[in-house]
C-alpha cells in the first residue's frame, strides 16, 4: 500500500475534484498544506482518519457502492468521477487494480472488478458492465 506522502504524486482525475474531496478524509490538518488542497473547514476543526488498509477499504467499499448506485441509474457525469475516485483508491492499495483502466458503460467494469475482488456486492452479477443493456441509448 502507498504511503500517505506518496499520494502526492497521483494524477488526480475527477474533473470536480471528487478523488482529491475524499483523499482529505484522510489527511491531517497540517498536512493539507503539503497536497496543495484548500480546505474550507474552520481551522483546528478538520479531523482524519488514520490511513490504515482498514480504513480505506471501508471508504471504497462505499465509494465502489455509490458508483454503482450512480452507474446503473445512467448519471454519466457522477459515475465517470466515482469511476475515477475508485481508481484512485485501488492505485493506493496496489492489490492487483491499480492499472485497471476501463470506462465502458458509466465505469461498471471498474466497479463489478474491485466488488468482485473485495468480496462486496456485484449488482450487475455475471455481466461483465459492457453489455449494451447499460448504455444510455
Amino acid at each position: 500500500m502507498k504511503t500517505l506522502e506518496q499520494t502526492m504524486k497521483y494524477d488526480f482525475g475527477a474533473f470536480d475534484g471528487r478523488d482529491k474531496l475524499r483523499l482529505t478524509v484522510f489527511i491531517p490538518e497540517n498536512k493539507l498544506s503539503d497536497f496543495e488542497f484548500e480546505y474550507t473547514v474552520e481551522k483546528g476543526r478538520h479531523r482524519h482518519r488514520e490511513w490504515t488498509r482498514e480504513n480505506i477499504l471501508k471508504q471504497l467499499r462505499d465509494d465502489v457502492t455509490f458508483g454503482f448506485e450512480k452507474a446503473l441509474d445512467k448519471r454519466g457525469i457522477s459515475s465517470n468521477c466515482m469511476a475515477e475516485v475508485v481508481k484512485m483508491w485501488n492505485w493506493i492499495l496496489e492489490e492487483g487494480l491499480e492499472e485497471f483502466d476501463e470506462y465502458p458503460m458509466y465505469g461498471l467494469p471498474i466497479f463489478k472488478a474491485t466488488a468482485i475482488k473485495y468480496n462486496w456486492p456485484n449488482p450487475i452479477g455475471d455481466d461483465s458492465g459492457s453489455e449494451e443493456k447499460y448504455n444510455s441509448n
